[in-house]
């Protein structure tokens, strides 16, 4: 499969978390996401979107501390990672791939923020780049606002015009 790119303009969080809805409703079993973007992009909102979206109706918090927060009340599991404060090292000892190949744990839903701190990579990946800047571009005003670009790599098996 080709890989597929969308933009979109986000007016406000609610449209991040709407956006991250809409992926729940529709990711197949399996989908790693990987999130990427500034403090503030919105990457705990769009996972909270797509906990909605599965059916989660416990709170879906940033595990910055806790490192993995694993949700199961959903119509598939939701697999919460968040990379901010660790280092190369401590990513490998993680051993992130049980999760997306599912041999020791059910087949979910694996969302990673701060993902551009990974070293290996899953071999099929849905990237989500967060954007947010309140400084207003003369030249350019694409960059003020909320935006996200979405990725597919390898067979990434999804139609993103779903969304």
């Amino acid at each position: 499969m080709k890989n597929q790119e969308v933009f979109f303009s986000l007016e406000n969080a609610a449209a991040t978390y709407n956006l991250g809805k809409s992926l729940g409703k529709f990711l197949p079993v399996g989908s790693v996401i990987l999130l990427e973007g500034n403090l503030g992009s919105g990457k705990t909102t769009l996972v909270q979107g797509i906990g909605a979206g599965l059916g989660i109706n416990e709170t879906i918090d940033s595990p910055t501390f806790t490192l993995i927060n694993e949700y199961f009340s959903g119509k598939i599991p939701l697999y919460h990672f968040d990379l901010y404060r660790l280092e190369s090292s401590e990513i490998e000892a993680l051993n992130l791939e049980i999760y997306w190949e599912g041999l020791e744990v059910p087949l979910g839903i694996v969302a990673i923020e701060w993902a551009e701190k990974l070293v290996d990579y899953p071999p099929n990946f849905l990237r989500v780049c967060l954007n947010f800047s309140n400084i207003e571009n003369t030249v350019d005003k694409t960059l003020c606002g909320r935006h996200a670009k979405l990725i597919s790599i390898g067979k990434f098996d999804f139609n993103l015009e779903l969304i």
